[in-house]
């Protein structure tokens, strides 16, 4: 459709502000009753790829990466499974949760955009990891999941031991980062415009209304 509105969103499944951001993009296209006018596709960013393969404690992960003292990482994790439960979505901060390494997610999310269901298995990666408490890296976890949303497990696991797939999916992670794109949650509108960061509800309402009357 021509006047479909082309929605590219940056993201990673272990990024809470990404979760959160597509919730009031959701909220946002729900109230100006467009969701038959929105095309979404997920495009690869790897929050942490250098995160070694047993991956890193959250608590040990934000204080590096983010020089937080523990009081300071507490206030903020508390801050977000409230953000999070305004929007319907669980946050399960846990001792000992580890932040992972993404890579195999992205190249299974580029597997099931092929068959309409990037989004499906994108949502239920971000309810793995923050609300099941699930190793999105574990391929016995990334194995049931794919189950869930009805996916070939076989031809999908496959992907992930494929150099050109591989190879594909980190081209287009480089060529976000090319346009400038550094953090996410980066919703592109229609590879036009973008905002960055989980915007209010209005924010997202303001953009996506003029895009309609245009």
């Amino acid at each position: 459709m021509a006047d479909t509105i082309k929605l590219d969103i940056i993201s990673d499944v272990v990024c809470p502000w990404c979760i959160i951001g597509y919730k009031r993009l959701l909220a946002a296209i729900s109230e100006l009753g467009i969701q038959d006018k929105v095309e979404i596709e997920w495009q690869p960013f790897e929050l942490n790829p250098d995160i070694p393969a047993e991956g890193e404690e959250v608590s040990v992960h934000i204080a590096r990466k983010y020089g937080m003292t523990p009081d300071e990482s507490s206030r903020t994790l508390a801050h977000m499974t409230n953000l999070g439960a305004e929007l319907g979505f669980k946050f399960d901060y846990f001792d000992g949760m580890k932040m992972v390494n993404t890579r195999d997610v992205h190249i299974l999310l580029d597997y099931a955009k092929e068959f309409g269901k990037q989004t499906e298995l994108q949502l239920r990666l971000f309810e793995a990891f923050f609300s099941e408490r699930k190793d999105v890296s574990d391929r016995q976890i990334l194995t049931q999941e794919l189950q869930r949303v009805g996916l070939t497990v076989a031809e999908a696991l496959a992907r992930l031991d494929d150099i050109d797939t591989r190879n594909r999916v980190q081209a287009q992670e480089a060529y976000w980062h090319s346009l400038g794109v550094s953090s996410v949650p980066t919703m592109v509108f229609n590879r036009a415009s973008s905002l960055t960061g989980a915007q209010p509800v209005d924010v997202y309402k303001q953009v996506l209304a003029e895009l309609v009357e245009q």
